[in-house]
Protein backbone atom coordinates (compact mmCIF):
# COMPACT_ATOMS: atom_id res chain seq x y z
CA UNK A 1 0.00 0.00 0.00
CA UNK A 2 1.39 3.40 -0.92
CA UNK A 3 1.50 6.16 1.59
CA UNK A 4 0.96 9.79 0.74
CA UNK A 5 3.62 11.79 2.54
CA UNK A 6 2.50 15.12 1.12
CA UNK A 7 2.84 17.67 3.94
CA UNK A 8 0.28 19.99 2.30
CA UNK A 9 -2.52 17.46 2.36
CA UNK A 10 -5.64 18.92 3.89
CA UNK A 11 -7.77 16.15 5.39
CA UNK A 12 -10.83 18.43 5.41
CA UNK A 13 -10.28 19.33 1.75
CA UNK A 14 -11.55 16.03 0.46
CA UNK A 15 -14.66 16.32 2.61
CA UNK A 16 -15.28 19.82 1.31
CA UNK A 17 -14.89 18.64 -2.28
CA UNK A 18 -17.30 15.78 -1.63
CA UNK A 19 -19.89 18.05 -0.05
CA UNK A 20 -19.62 20.48 -2.97
CA UNK A 21 -20.06 17.56 -5.40
CA UNK A 22 -23.17 16.36 -3.55
CA UNK A 23 -24.64 19.86 -3.41
CA UNK A 24 -24.07 20.45 -7.12
CA UNK A 25 -25.27 17.00 -8.24
CA UNK A 26 -28.57 16.19 -6.56
CA UNK A 27 -29.98 12.68 -6.92
CA UNK A 28 -32.39 12.31 -9.83
CA UNK A 29 -36.00 11.95 -8.81
CA UNK A 30 -37.73 8.63 -9.33
CA UNK A 31 -40.12 8.37 -12.22
CA UNK A 32 -43.71 8.27 -10.98
CA UNK A 33 -44.98 4.72 -10.67
CA UNK A 34 -47.93 3.61 -12.74
CA UNK A 35 -51.07 3.05 -10.67
CA UNK A 36 -51.92 -0.61 -10.13
CA UNK A 37 -55.69 -0.13 -9.83
CA UNK A 38 -56.46 0.05 -13.59
CA UNK A 39 -54.46 -3.13 -14.17
CA UNK A 40 -56.24 -4.92 -11.35
CA UNK A 41 -59.65 -3.82 -12.65
CA UNK A 42 -58.74 -4.97 -16.15
CA UNK A 43 -57.76 -8.38 -14.75
CA UNK A 44 -61.02 -8.67 -12.85
CA UNK A 45 -62.94 -7.67 -15.99
CA UNK A 46 -61.21 -10.36 -18.06
CA UNK A 47 -61.96 -13.02 -15.43
CA UNK A 48 -65.63 -11.95 -15.26
CA UNK A 49 -65.94 -11.98 -19.05
CA UNK A 50 -64.53 -15.50 -19.23
CA UNK A 51 -66.87 -16.61 -16.42
CA UNK A 52 -69.92 -15.13 -18.18
CA UNK A 53 -68.99 -16.75 -21.50
CA UNK A 54 -68.41 -20.10 -19.77
CA UNK A 55 -71.77 -19.81 -17.96
CA UNK A 56 -73.57 -19.07 -21.25
CA UNK A 57 -71.91 -21.99 -23.00
CA UNK A 58 -72.81 -24.35 -20.18
CA UNK A 59 -76.41 -23.03 -20.01
CA UNK A 60 -77.11 -23.63 -23.69
CA UNK A 61 -75.56 -27.09 -24.01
Amino acid sequence: MTQNNDPNMDPAGTTQHFRRFVDENPEPEEAPRRPILPLALAGVGVVLAIAIIAALVIAFL
